[in-house]
């Protein structure tokens, strides 16, 4: 794997559940075709020339190096590091990435500072040893279907679904907070035999959910029922989790409905539209 270096590595990123966050590699082998926000911003920003030079990812080779400089300044500062907005921690069948993901996770706790993780990858099990990682991470996976066409299709190069539950189900079991993220969730065209309830009931183990529409596809717009679709399944959503106890949180502009309960959201949203560095 290519190496890159930089000159920082934590970052302020604004976002309600990380206020610092970071992002130890250039480019994701998982080549999701959404398209991925990341890759595109990356392109815009002239750092990789096309989708393919984005799936051939870079490690920042000095990350645990900077991370032991930068933590002394900031350690009183951080409440929780995110893993990660910009590439994926847990890259599937990527072990040096992998490698470093938990040094940084055991460094970060080894100076008690929580971390939030999202993958598309699978977790390592000994991620659930409490001597050398906190109890207080909250490890995530993205799931928006159970479909293996859909996953040959919009995510080609990530782990198999039922591979990236089977890890977190595991974490789950030995204690560990566990989420998922269910965004950008396709419309009925995009994946036609997508079923909401059985998503929902495959991993209705975890602590959290996040629901949120697929926003950079013109399918979407082309869609002409996309709001009706979006709310029925927020709706859903909520109300599967509130029958089950499952914290949920449904990113704004998913529902048509606006209410003071949502104002927050937004105001936080644009918070992260506002900072350059962070994938929304």
């Amino acid at each position: 794997m290519k190496k890159i270096k930089r000159k920082t590595l934590l970052y302020k990123s604004g976002v309600e559940y990380a206020d610092y966050c970071i992002n130890h590699a250039e480019g994701c082998s998982h080549g999701c075709r959404f398209p991925c926000y990341a890759m595109m911003m990356k392109k815009r920003c002239g750092v990789i020339k096309d989708y393919n030079d984005w799936i051939k990812p870079k490690i920042v080779s000095n990350a645990l190096e900077l991370l032991n400089k930068e933590l002394p300044k900031l350690k009183d500062k951080i409440k929780t590091v995110h893993l990660c907005f910009t590439t994926d921690p847990f890259m599937y069948k990527q072990k040096e990435i992998i490698d470093l993901s938990l040094k940084l996770i055991e460094r970060l706790n080894k100076d008690e500072i929580k971390c939030t993780v999202l993958t598309k990858g699978i977790y390592p099990k000994k991620l659930s040893d409490l001597s050398k990682y906190s109890k207080a991470n909250e490890y995530g996976i993205t799931i928006v279907s159970l479909s293996k066409r859909f996953k040959d299709m919009f995510e080609p190069g990530s782990a198999p679904y039922q591979s990236r539950i089977k890890s977190l189900k595991y974490l789950h079991d030995k204690g560990l907070k566990t989420w998922i993220s269910m965004e950008p969730y396709p419309i009925p065209s995009l994946s036609r035999d997508q079923s909401l309830a059985e998503v929902l009931s495959a991993v209705k183990f975890v602590d959290k959910i996040i629901f949120g529409k697929l926003n950079y596809n013109i399918k979407v717009t082309e869609f002409q029922n996309n709001k009706e679709f979006y709310d029925n399944c927020a709706d859903f959503v909520i109300n599967f989790c509130e029958k089950n106890k499952i914290e949920y949180h449904i990113k704004f502009g998913t529902r048509k409905k606006y209410n003071k309960k949502t104002e927050k959201v937004f105001l936080e949203d644009l918070r992260i539209k506002n900072s350059a560095n962070v994938l929304i």
